[in-house]
């Protein structure tokens, strides 16, 4: 697998997620990595609807890893952040292989830390899109224009950013895995993608 999907706000990110659960299968390892505020556990709050596990689904930081039960016999979501982990010995000390053959499991910050946990990894980045430059930006690519409304200090909420998210798998297990078209996943807001494993709507 290897995509680039331009995220208009965090609804768009839920809808991606649940797309990415319809490709996601026990054993499976996802790295995300992005800035604070970037989204990352919005993701895996897709995710974890598609997957139809228990929630809610909140940013791990302080607990370093939940385990999300399957709610309808799929594969369980493991949800761990290595943020505040510093090498891979610390990484083998949360014994997140126990449970890797069985369960879907999801890295933030988990860039340089957890890829010998699998042979083969989906790597998810989030960045905010630059936006294409245009008539009144003063030679700045993506800056404001005078009529623009909006200065680099003054944009729309975090929440409506819109994000660049590049996915690259590596190992056997990705390839000829493709990214389901939109439309793959419920509507934004409906009953099905809010459903238990939304959380609180952190835009980590």
């Amino acid at each position: 697998m290897h995509a680039e999907v331009t995220v208009p706000a965090a609804a768009d990110m839920l809808a991606l997620g649940w797309r990415l659960a319809a490709v996601l299968l026990p054993g499976d390892l996802v790295v995300l990595s992005g800035d604070l505020g970037a989204g990352k556990t919005t993701l895996v709050q897709g995710i974890g609807a598609g997957l139809g596990v228990r929630g809610p689904i909140t940013s791990p930081t302080f607990v370093i890893a939940r385990v999300h039960p399957s709610l309808s016999g799929g594969p369980a979501l493991v949800h761990a952040d290595a943020y505040r982990l510093g090498s891979p010995a610390e990484v083998d000390d949360l014994d997140l292989d126990a449970s890797l053959e069985t369960s879907v499991t999801v890295v933030e910050w988990g860039g340089g830390l957890v890829e010998g946990l699998a042979p083969d990894r989906l790597d998810v980045s989030i960045a905010l899109a630059l936006p294409a430059p245009g008539p009144g930006t003063g030679g700045v690519p993506g800056g404001p224009g005078p009529d623009s409304g909006t200065t680099l200090d003054n944009g729309p909420g975090p929440e409506q950013e819109p994000r660049t998210v590049r996915l690259a798998g590596h190992g056997a297990r990705w390839e000829g895995v493709g990214l389901p078209p939109p439309g793959s996943a419920p509507t934004p807001g409906s009953a099905a993608a809010s459903g238990s494993a939304a959380g609180s709507g952190d835009a980590r």
